[in-house]
């Protein structure tokens, strides 16, 4: 109970200043209509309309839950998860690129750690174009990607993932060169000292000491990854995604399907970030570092 009730104050707050925010940012366009219709509008009735408006500025709350229950609550129910109206089906198409992406993106990161930690000529090269990668703007980069890959007859779920694996191989390379560097010079000598060999240094000092690291960078990767994920479904005009319904909302302005998408890839990124949150905890447990 004292953990979940700060939590629960501060959701409270932020609802409360969404429902006053949807007051003054709906409001013109309800003045609007009472002034044509000459009439005006009570402190009760404003705020009736400006939470009920087809497309609101913006959507408050119990519409976006409506518009989430819509697509998806009501969708299973009938038997229909997975048809193309349903935000089940439109995640399930971002968690695929997501996790291929996040997949490829800690792969590379760590093979690129592991040369940086063991190679000085990699340090002094490669880790400096590793973080000069991460000023290039991933919306410009991303239609360069999708153009190149599509020249060469790739398309469709690999495109996708390659814009996430840049965006989330980035804090792999990061946290695992932290990770591996951690060990104490003390330890190092005490590895050379029972005449360890280097991959025997590796397996059990340098790769155990990282996997604090490793996690903590994972989450950043995972989030990382959906949101590379999302982007790269933005210039494609891809017809299926959370990105999709993002830019299909936004070309017929449904701000409360904008909105119910984005809780969507929330939700995603909360769950996905909880399972490594999970999987931290477990393995940590069984090393004996928690």
């Amino acid at each position: 109970m004292n953990r979940t009730l700060p939590i629960l104050t501060v959701v409270a707050a932020i609802i409360a200043l969404w429902y006053g925010a949807a007051i003054q940012l709906n409001k013109p366009w309800a003045l609007d209509k009472a002034a044509r219709a000459g009439t005006e509008l009570s402190f009760s009735e404003m705020v009736t309309d400006t939470w009920s408006q087809k497309k609101p500025k913006l959507p408050v709350p119990h519409q976006v839950g409506a518009e989430l229950w819509k697509t998806t609550g009501e969708m299973v129910a009938k038997g229909r998860g997975f048809s193309k109206r349903s935000l089940i089906y439109h995640s399930w198409v971002t968690f695929s690129a997501t996790m291929l992406g996040f997949l490829l993106g800690t792969g590379l990161g760590i093979a690129l750690a592991v040369g940086i930690v063991y190679n000085r000529t990699m340090d002094m090269s490669v880790m400096p174009w590793v973080i000069a990668s991460q000023t290039i703007p991933i919306l410009a980069i991303a239609p360069m990607i999708i153009v190149v890959l599509n020249a060469v007859g790739i398309s469709g779920l690999l495109p996708k993932a390659m814009i996430s694996m840049y965006l989330s191989f980035f804090p792999v390379v990061v946290g695992m060169v932290k990770g591996l560097r951690s060990p104490s010079a003390m330890q190092l000598d005490q590895m050379r000292t029972w005449n360890a060999s280097a991959s025997q240094t590796f397996w059990r000092l340098r790769l155990p000491s990282s996997m604090p690291y490793l996690f903590t960078s994972l989450k950043i990767a995972m989030a990382a990854s959906l949101v590379g994920a999302i982007v790269g479904e933005l210039p494609t005009g891809a017809v299926a995604g959370l990105g999709a319904r993002l830019l299909a909302g936004s070309y017929y302005g449904q701000t409360i399907q904008i909105w119910s998408a984005l809780i969507m890839a929330a939700t995603l990124a909360a769950v996905l970030v909880g399972i490594i949150g999970l999987l931290q905890r477990i393995t940590l447990k069984r090393m004996g570092m928690a």
